[in-house]
C-alpha cells in the first residue's frame, strides 16, 4: 500500500469512527481517558525505550540540544501527560450543550447546539507529548483525530499510540477514533491536508515553515497562527512598577513562546522615566536591545532597530523598543507590525485602556498584564490545542470549545408555517 492509499484508509477510518464519538457519551470518554493514562502507567518502561531509540537516532542525525530535549520523555514529562489526561476528563463536556433557546412567535423554540467539528488533522513537530494532548483534546470533544508527529518521534508516538488504542478499546470507542500516522514519509502530510471528504480541520504545530506550507496548500479548514509577535504598550498614565513588571515578564518569563512580548512601545511623556530602569533590569539578565532613533538617545549603548526587527518573532532575548507620540502611534505600529496574536496595554486610564481593547486587532488583548497569560490553561480552558489568529470559528487559545462547532435545533410541537 503507497502512502496515498494508507492516508486515505486512516481517513475512511476516521470519519466512520466520528460518528461513533459524535454520539459517545461523556461517561464513556472519560473512561477512555483515565484507561488511556493507566495504559501510559503500566507501559512507562516500553515508552522510555521507545523514546531511547529516538533519542539516540536524533544524536546520530546531529538534533541540536534544544530539540533533543524537546524530543526527551522523563519521568516527570510522562507523570504530566498522566496528570493532563486526568485533568481533561475533569473538563465540562462542551457537546450536546444548548444555548439560546428562544421562543418564536410561530410557537417553535430555536436554539443552538455545540457539536463535534469531526474528523481533526493535528500536525506538530518534535515533542512527544503533543500526541497525547491533541488526543485527549480531540476525543473529549468528540471528534475523530489523525495525528502525524515528527519523524524524530516516530518511536515514542508508535508505542504512546498503543496506550491510546488501549484506553479507547477499554472504554468500548473505536481505536479508530485516534490514529497515529506510522510513516515518515513527508507524502503523509499532503495527503492528510488533501482530504477534505475524510478531514474537517487541520490544526498545525509547529515552525513557521510548516505552518505556511500547510496553510498554502490545504484543501480543508486550517486552525493555525504563524507569527507571536506580541507587544506591551506603557501608556503616559502607566503605573511605573505595574510597567515595569509587566514589561520584564512579558520577555523574560520564557523567551521561546508565542506569547512573549517581541517589541515594547513606550509614550513619549514617560520614556525617560521608565526605560532607563528598564534597559538596566534587561541588560542584566543578557537581553540584547535594538531601539528607535528616539530610544537610541536615551539608552546610547544599544544597537539600533530596524524596520525588519519590528516584524520579527525573535523567540529569544533581544527586544526591539520604540518610542511613540501617544496611543494612536501605539495602535497603528501593533495593527501594521503585530501578528494579530497577543497585545497588552499599561495604564491607569480605563477610558484609553479600553480604546486600545477596542482598535488592537489581536487574538487577545490586555490591559495591565503580561503577554504570557495568552494560554489555555491561564484562560481558565483546562488545556488547549493552540493558538489561533484566524477570525473564523476559533481565534486565541483553542480548547474544548474551539474543537466544537455549533448548530441550530428548533423544538416544535405540530407547528408549520403559515
Amino acid at each position: 500500500m503507497n502512502v496515498s492509499e494508507y492516508m486515505q484508509t486512516l481517513g475512511q477510518n476516521a470519519r466512520k469512527a466520528a460518528r461513533a464519538m459524535a454520539r459517545a457519551s461523556t461517561q464513556d470518554k472519560n473512561k477512555a481517558l483515565l484507561a488511556i493514562a493507566e495504559a501510559i502507567s503500566e507501559q512507562r518502561e516500553a515508552v522510555k525505550a521507545a523514546n531511547q531509540r529516538d533519542m539516540i537516532r536524533g544524536q546520530e542525525n546531529g538534533l541540536d540540544a534544544a530539540l533533543l530535549d524537546r524530543l526527551e520523555l522523563t519521568d516527570e514529562r510522562i507523570d504530566t501527560m498522566i496528570e493532563g489526561l486526568h485533568q481533561v476528563a475533569t473538563l465540562a463536556d462542551p457537546v450536546g450543550e444548548i444555548t439560546d433557546l428562544k421562543y418564536r412567535p410561530s410557537g417553535i423554540q430555536v436554539g443552538k447546539m455545540r457539536v463535534p467539528l469531526g474528523v481533526i488533522g493535528i500536525i506538530y513537530e518534535s515533542r512527544p507529548n503533543v500526541t497525547i494532548e491533541a488526543a485527549s483534546l480531540c476525543l473529549k470533544s468528540g471528534n475523530a483525530a489523525i495525528l502525524r508527529g515528527g519523524s524524530e518521534a516516530i518511536e515514542a508516538n508508535r508505542a504512546l499510540a498503543e496506550c491510546i488504542s488501549t484506553g479507547l478499546e477499554a472504554a468500548g470507542l473505536p481505536a479508530s477514533a485516534v490514529q497515529v500516522v506510522e510513516t515518515t514519509d513527508r507524502e503523509a502530510v499532503g495527503a492528510l491536508i488533501t482530504m477534505p471528504e475524510y478531514v474537517d480541520v487541520v490544526v498545525p504545530r509547529g515552525g513557521k515553515g510548516l505552518i505556511e506550507r500547510i496553510s498554502r496548500d490545504a484543501k480543508v479548514t486550517v486552525i493555525k497562527h504563524l507569527d507571536g509577535i506580541c507587544h506591551v504598550y506603557i501608556d503616559e498614565f502607566a503605573d511605573k512598577t505595574k510597567a515595569i513588571n509587566i514589561a520584564i515578564n512579558a520577555k523574560t518569563h520564557r523567551y521561546g513562546t508565542c506569547n512573549t512580548m517581541e517589541t515594547l512601545l513606550v509614550h513619549q511623556a514617560v520614556a525617560a522615566d521608565v526605560l532607563p530602569e528598564l534597559a538596566e533590569a534587561y541588560q542584566g539578565i543578557g537581553v540584547e536591545l535594538r531601539g528607535c532613533e528616539r530610544t537610541r538617545e536615551l539608552l546610547t549603548d544599544i544597537n539600533s532597530a530596524t524596520n525588519e526587527d519590528w516584524a520579527t518573532e525573535y523567540l529569544a532575548p533581544i527586544l526591539s523598543i520604540r518610542i511613540v507620540d501617544d496611543m494612536d502611534s501605539a495602535i497603528d505600529h501593533i495593527n501594521h507590525y503585530g501578528s494579530h496574536h497577543t497585545d497588552s496595554i499599561v495604564s491607569e486610564n480605563y477610558t484609553l485602556a479600553r480604546r486600545f481593547l477596542t482598535e488592537v486587532d489581536s487574538s487577545s488583548v490586555m490591559i495591565n498584564a503580561s503577554t504570557r497569560f495568552a494560554d489555555g490553561f491561564e484562560y481558565g480552558l483546562g488545556a488547549e490545542i493552540g493558538i489561533s489568529t484566524d477570525k473564523i470559528h476559533a481565534r486565541g487559545p483553542v480548547g474544548l470549545d474551539g474543537l466544537t462547532s455549533q448548530k441550530y435545533v428548533v423544538l416544535g410541537n405540530g407547528e408549520v408555517r403559515k
